[in-house]
C-alpha cells in the first residue's frame, strides 16, 4: 500500500493480479531451470488489524541444466559460427526463454544474409536426471533480393514520410533485421496504431516484395491545465499539438511529418505565447528545420523591473553519430525592461528601454542517456556558444558560451548518482557598451543552487537586488533512491559561484547547499519539492529554502 493509495488503488487485493503474479513466479522460476516447480499453495491470512498477509507455497524441484547442444540442417552457415551465436552452451542452467533467443538470435544472422523463407525448430528432450539435450532442426530455404518496397493504408500521410523510414531499397538484400527494424521506427513516429511489414512473393526467382501495411491514428490532441512552482507561481496553460502535420496541405494540414505545436500559458507572474513548426527531413535530408514565435512576459525576474521578449527563432539540426548532433540557428528578438521601481539602483534604471538582440546560436550535444524522463545510466554535455551583434545588427553585441555536462550512475537497489556541472561566461566586443542584465548569469533556486532564493547567488547592487555576473560555474552531486514505486527521494548538494567579470572563475565568491528532496509521478502530474540549507552563504543571510512545483494535465 502506498501514500497514494486513494488514488492508485494499491494494497487491495486482485485476485486475477495474483493469478499474474504466480504465472509470473512460475515462469521465473522456470526459466532459471526449476522446470518442475510447482506452486503447492496460497495462504490468506488476516491479522486482528485487517491487514491481509498473502503466503505463497512453492516446491521448486531439481534445477536443469543443459546436456548435449546440437545443429543440424545447416548449409550456408558452418556450425561453429551457429554455436557461436548460442547463449546457452553445454553444461548450462536449461532456460526456456534462453532457447527462443538463441533460435531468435540464429534467425536474425540467416536474416540479415537474405534467407527470408528460413525455418529455425529449437528440440529440447529429457537426457537424465536434471538434464536436457537441445537440438537446432534448420530448413535455410533459398537466398531473397527486395523486388520494391509497396507501402498500403496510409491515407493521410504522405508515402514519403515511411519511405524515408525505410531501411532497405529495392536491390538490396532482403535483410529481416532491417525490415523488422523498420517496422519499429514507423511504430515510434506515433503516427500508426498498426504497422506489418512483411515479404510477398513475386514472379521473379530470388525476389521478393517488402509490404508495409500501416493503420493511421489520431496524431493531434489539445490539452489544458496548471501549475504551481515557487519560482513562477500559479500558470494555467492550453496546448494544441499535431504530430503529423504539414504546413502546405490545406484544409487539414497533416500528413507531412512535420511537428506542429502551439502553446498558451497566463499565470501571476508570467505570460507566454508560443508558435513552434519543425520540419524533421528538410530537403529530403536527415536535416531538421524549425521555426519559433515567440512571446514572454515575466514579473518572477525582479521585484524592481518587469521583463518582456518577443521575436522568432530559425534553427537547423543535423546529427553525426546516433548519439551526437549540431545545431546551428538565428534569433531576432525585442527585449523590453518595463515597470522599473523608483527606488532602483542606477544600474537597473540605465537597463530601462527597448533592446534589439540579433544572435546566432548553436550547440553541440552528445547524449547518451538510456532514458530522458528517469536516467539511470549515460550521459549528456552539451556547449552551447553564441554571438550577437556587430556584422548582424541589432543594439546587443556580446558573446558567450555554456558547457554543461552530466553523468548518471546507476547502484544497488535501483538508486542513482548524478553528478552534473555547469560553467559559462559572456562578454561585450567590438563597440559594445556592456552586458545588458537580460543576458547576464545567475544562479539560485529550483534548477541549481537549491539552498538560495532564485537568482540570489552573485553579484547585488547597493540595495541588494541580484543584477547577474559575466561568469559562473556551478556543480550539482544528487543520489536519489526508490521510496515506493511512483516516488523517489534524494540527497543532494550544490555549489557554485558567480563573478563579476567574464572570463573570471577565481572561487572567492563560492557558494553551496545541501538539502534533501522527494519526487512523486502522480496521475495527475508530476510532484517535487526541495528543501536546501546554505552551507557557504557569500553573503546570504536568509535561511533554509523550499522549492516546490507540482504540474496538472486534463
Amino acid at each position: 500500500k502506498t501514500i497514494v493509495s486513494f488514488i492508485d488503488k494499491s494494497g487491495r487485493l486482485d485476485e486475477a493480479q495474483l493469478q499474474q503474479d504466480l504465472d509470473s513466479i512460475r515462469e521465473w522460476y522456470q526459466n532459471h531451470g526449476f522446470i518442475d516447480v510447482e506452486i503447492k499453495d496460497v495462504r490468506r491470512e488476516r491479522n486482528t488489524k485487517g491487514t491481509l498477509t498473502i503466503t505463497i507455497v512453492i516446491a521448486e524441484g531439481p534445477q536443469y541444466h543443459v546436456g548435449k547442444v546440437t545443429v543440424s540442417g545447416e548449409k550456408v552457415a558452418k556450425e561453429e559460427s551457429i554455436r557461436a551465436l548460442l547463449k546457452m552452451k553445454e553444461g548450462s542452467v536449461y532456460s526456456p526463454k534462453q532457447l527462443h533467443d538463441d533460435a531468435k538470435a540464429v534467425a536474425d544472422a540467416y536474416g540479415s544474409g537474405g534467407y527470408v523463407d528460413l525455418v529455425i525448430t529449437p528440440e529440447s528432450t529429457p537426457a537424465g536426471p536434471a538434464l536436457v539435450d537441445v537440438h537446432y532442426k534448420i530448413e535455410e530455404g533459398e537466398r531473397s533480393f527486395v523486388n520494391r518496397v509497396t507501402i498500403a493504408g496510409n491515407t493521410r500521410t504522405k508515402d514519403k514520410v515511411i519511405r524515408r523510414e525505410v531501411l532497405v531499397a529495392p536491390g538490396d538484400v532482403f535483410n529481416t533485421v532491417r525490415a523488422d527494424l523498420t517496422k519499429k521506427r514507423l511504430e515510434n513516429l506515433g503516427y500508426f496504431s498498426k504497422v506489418e511489414t512483411y515479404p510477398e512473393e513475386t514472379d521473379v526467382p530470388g525476389r521478393k516484395d517488402l509490404t508495409i501495411l500501416v493503420q493511421e491514428k489520431r496524431t493531434g490532441s489539445f490539452s489544458f491545465g496548471a501549475g504551481f512552482s515557487t519560482i513562477d507561481q500559479l500558470v494555467g496553460f492550453a496546448e494544441l499539438t499535431q504530430g503529423n502535420f504539414d504546413l502546405f496541405n490545406w484544409p487539414t494540414f497533416t500528413g507531412g511529418g512535420q511537428k506542429f505545436r502551439l502553446r498558451v500559458q497566463y499565470g501571476t507572474q508570467r505570460k507566454d505565447f508560443l508558435l513552434n513548426v519543425t520540419e524533421p527531413y528538410f530537403l529530403d535530408r536527415r536535416l531538421s528545420l524549425s521555426g519559433q514565435l515567440f512571446y514572454t512576459e515575466a514579473d518572477y525576474l525582479s521585484v524592481e523591473y518587469n521583463q518582456r521578449n518577443y521575436g522568432f527563432t530559425i534553427d537547423l539540426r543535423k546529427p553525426i553519430t546516433s548519439f551526437i548532433y549540431v545545431s546551428l540557428g538565428y534569433q531576432l528578438q525585442d527585449i523590453d525592461i518595463f515597470n522599473v521601481s523608483s527606488g532602483a539602483s542606477a544600474f537597473i534604471k540605465s537597463q530601462e528601454g527597448s533592446f534589439t538582440e540579433s544572435k546566432i546560436i548553436s550547440s553541440v550535444v552528445f547524449d547518451r542517456r538510456d532514458n530522458a524522463l528517469l536516467t539511470r545510466t549515460g550521459q549528456r554535455i552539451t556547449l552551447a556558444p553564441f554571438v550577437a551583434g556587430g556584422f548582424l545588427g541589432g543594439n546587443t553585441q556580446i558573446y558567450g558560451w555554456d558547457l554543461e555536462g552530466s553523468q548518471y550512475f546507476r547502484l544497488k537497489w535501483d538508486t542513482i548518482l548524478l553528478i552534473n556541472g555547469e560553467i559559462a561566461t559572456v562578454d561585450n566586443w567590438g563597440n559594445g557598451s556592456g552586458v545588458p542584465i537580460f543576458e547576464r548569469l545567475y544562479l539560485g533556486g529550483a534548477n541549481n543552487l537549491r539552498g538560495f532564493p532564485y537568482r540570489e547567488v552573485g553579484p547585488q547592487d547597493v540595495t541588494g537586488e541580484p543584477i547577474g555576473g559575466l561568469s559562473m560555474a556551478r556543480a550539482t552531486v544528487e543520489w536519489t533512491f526508490p521510496i515506493i514505486e511512483k516516488a523517489r527521494g534524494a540527497i543532494f548538494y550544490d555549489t557554485g559561484f558567480v563573478n563579476s567579470d567574464a572570463w573570471s572563475f577565481g572561487f572567492k565568491h563560492i557558494a553551496s547547499d545541501v538539502g534533501v528532496g522527494i519526487r512523486l509521478n502522480l496521475p495527475i502530474g508530476p510532484l517535487r519539492l526541495d528543501y536546501g540549507y546554505p552551507l557557504q552563504r557569500d553573503g546570504y543571510n536568509g535561511g533554509g529554502h523550499f522549492n516546490f512545483s507540482v504540474g496538472y494535465q486534463f
